[in-house]
């Protein structure tokens, strides 16, 4: 088998989260392993509406440097995160034109969904699905009718490309390859590729008995759940800190619970050592779940909900029916009153992650996955 060279391409949210986090520790995984590699990342923070829009309807701008960089690397596999909107399909044509095989990672369901997380109303939503995205539009999905009809007509038209374009797609979790069937892309072009905990990531046992504090973090939206976990620790009687940005910030200014606000890498490593709980109260089908795979790598017990592959990834155990504020707060509340409980949890979910979610295992897989495709 020869080695691979891989060119990586991700366009960068205006607002960070966990695939910007996922891209990244594909990079550094590449690195580590020494495999010859080359990262093209845009960033869409710097491209106005109007740009964004006209990329997003013309299926991408300027592919012509996508195609340069894969032959200056000579890359056997162009791996592709997220590509809209100024990478789309006609970066992934060029790839192809260029001699590499083409991946894709969903890291989401952008593919099908204008706002990538199938949530809407308080719960999921599949109105789109095998290209008929004229539900986004008539819902005003994107909450500008120019950007939701860009999107509609975008997603629309585009999708035979990609299927055409794509040697094999990369998922991080069982529960995303089905609903990614459900929506169109076929089970069978899919496979599952887990993320990972950088070695340092994993702490050398569980200190979750000494927490003094259940810890809430990452975007504030309303489908991660973020008013039920403040409303299960409110009536658990536990202390909770929330980090993160987002839409939800000012109508959670009077909720009782402490915002932090965004806060850096090491701050939020900080946080996670010194609590008790970590919560996932997520209301949308998680395609993974990053912020409960680093509270396992810190032996911190994680209360979810049973939320996309959240079951998946912690335990169907650790796991309670989502939107349901008295099971969550009934379980934060027994975890909160057992210190040795809480050690006990927090050890199992550390053993769990170092057997399933390290560096080692995913850059085996993934390169099993490039040989597959070469």
């Amino acid at each position: 088998m020869s080695e691979p060279r891989v060119l990586v391409l991700h366009n960068r949210y205006r607002t960070r989260g966990g695939e910007e986090r996922a891209a990244d520790l594909h990079v550094e995984a590449l690195a580590h392993a020494g495999v010859p590699h080359r990262a093209l990342f845009r960033d869409s923070s710097e491209a106005g509406p109007l740009q964004a829009g006209r990329s997003l309807v013309r299926g991408g701008e300027d592919p012509e440097q996508v195609a340069e960089a894969a032959r200056e690397l000579a890359a056997s596999v162009v791996h592709v995160h997220n590509m809209q909107p100024l990478f789309g399909p006609r970066s992934l044509e060029a790839g192809r034109a260029a001699g590499a095989r083409v991946v894709m990672h969903l890291h989401n369901y952008r593919l099908f969904c204008a706002i990538a997380v199938c949530f809407r109303d308080g719960a999921p939503c599949f109105r789109c699905h095998h290209g008929r995205t004229l539900p986004g539009f008539v819902l005003n999905c994107r909450g500008s009718l120019p950007e939701s009809a860009a999107y509609a007509y975008a997603l629309s038209s585009q999708l035979e490309r990609v299927l055409a374009a794509v040697d094999a797609f990369i998922t991080p979790s069982e529960f995303a390859r089905g609903q990614l069937d459900r929506l169109g892309l076929p089970a069978e072009r899919v496979q599952v590729l887990p993320h990972y905990l950088e070695d340092h990531a994993f702490e050398p046992e569980s200190r979750a008995g000494d927490g003094t504090y259940a810890l809430l973090y990452g975007r504030l939206s309303e489908e991660k759940g973020l008013p039920e976990g403040i409303e299960a620790a409110r009536r658990a009687g536990v202390p909770l800190k929330v980090a993160g940005d987002g839409p939800l910030r000012d109508r959670l200014r009077d909720s009782g619970a402490e915002l932090l606000g965004r806060v850096p890498a090491e701050r939020l490593a900080e946080l996670r050592r010194g609590a008790a709980v970590v919560l996932v109260p997520s209301r949308s089908d998680e395609t993974f779940g990053l912020s409960a795979l680093e509270a396992m790598g810190a032996g911190v017990p994680v209360v979810a909900s049973s939320a996309g592959a959240l079951p998946e990834l912690v335990g169907e155990e650790r796991c309670v029916p989502r939107g349901d504020v008295d099971a969550l707060s009934e379980r934060l509340r027994r975890l909160w009153a057992d210190a040795d409980l809480r050690r006990t949890e927090g050890e199992a979910l550390l053993a769990r992650a170092r057997e399933r979610y390290t560096r080692e295992r995913f850059t085996r897989d993934l390169l099993s996955l490039y040989a597959a495709v070469s």
